[in-house]
This record gives C-alpha cells, structure tokens and sequence, in this order.
C-alpha cells in the first residue's frame, strides 16, 4: 500500500488541550501507510471574504493553503464548544475553501473525532462538523464513529495515552481509516 501524507487539524489551542493529546496518540499509532502531520491553525486571521476578493490574503492564509494542498487526506480532531466546532476549527474550514472554485478540502478522504472531558464525547461538535464537510465535499468516513469522552483520566501528567481500551479503540479506527482513504482517495 502506498504511504498517503494525512493532515491532522486540531480545534483547540490550548497547552494541555484534550484534543491535541488525541492527536499526538494517533500520530504514533498510525499504520505505516499513513503519515500523519498536524496542520496548527493558531496564526491564522478570522476569515474575510473581502481579502480574498482583493487579492490580498494575509501571508498566514497562503502558507496554511499551500499546506493544505499537500496533503490526500484529512482527520478533524474536535473539542466540544457550546455543543459545536470550536471559532478556530470553523475558521480553518472557511479560509480551506475559498475562493469556492478552490475548495481545498474537495474530495480528501476524511474523519472526524470529538474529544471531550464529558460523557458525550463531544457528540454535538462531531456532527455540526460534518454538517460542514458534506457542503466542502469531504468524503467522510462514518465508521466507527469517534467520540472520545472522560478525556481527563486518559492520559499521564506527560500527555501520553494511557488508558489501553482508548488506544485499542483508536487503532481499530487507523485501520479502518487507513482502508477509507485508500478507497475514496480521487
């Protein structure tokens, strides 16, 4: 199986973020056929249409687009915010697909986990985000679904995941990623 460069999108900017942790656990995890590289998303500008309109994208908008663009597939790691997608997660996925004739997102292969210190797992934020990805055409894989609840007790005070049913889980979720990409990949 070919190797496939996979960016890795966090929504939380927080030093000891429940979803950050997720994503370095993943980032071990995964097959060899995938590479997993997290894409940070705090430099960028809130998104205004007007910028690009112009022709003026700020500098940090092009760097996170050419990125993008390197990438054959995508994984969306997501905290809850008020049963939604964190502003900075949301802010990524806009400035990604415009101008809309250059939707980056269109046709990557993608999957999404919510993570949360709650019971819900982040249930909320899951499905508004996948709301968005159907508009931005982001085949979407649908099983497992991924809801990592009581995040707080999963990992050590170095952020490794500890907890061997969660590490279980997410391996069982690379494979069944790492079969998804290869078969939706464009």
């Amino acid at each position: 199986m070919e190797t496939k460069k996979v960016g890795v999108l966090v929504g939380s900017l927080r030093k000891e973020s429940f979803s950050r942790k997720v994503a370095k656990a993943l980032i071990e995890l995964a097959p060899p056929s995938l590479i997993l590289e997290e894409v940070y998303l705090g430099d960028l500008e809130i998104y205004n249409q007007d910028w690009d309109d112009e022709g003026t994208p700020p500098p940090s908008w092009t760097v996170f687009r050419e990125k993008i663009k390197n990438y054959q597939a995508m994984l969306f790691i997501t905290p809850e915010y008020n049963r939604s997608v964190p502003p900075l997660l949301k802010n990524a996925l806009d400035i990604g697909s415009t101008p809309s004739k250059s939707n980056l997102w269109k046709g990557k292969p993608g999957a999404v986990i919510s993570v949360s210190p709650g019971r819900l797992g982040g249930f909320g934020a899951n499905h508004h985000l996948r709301q968005s990805l159907v508009v931005l055409n982001v085949p979407t894989m649908a099983q497992p679904e991924a809801y990592i609840s009581d995040a707080g007790t999963l990992f050590d005070e170095e952020g490794r995941l500890i907890n061997e049913n969660t590490r279980n889980f997410l391996k069982r979720f690379l494979t069944a990623y790492e079969k998804w990409v290869e078969i939706h990949l464009p």
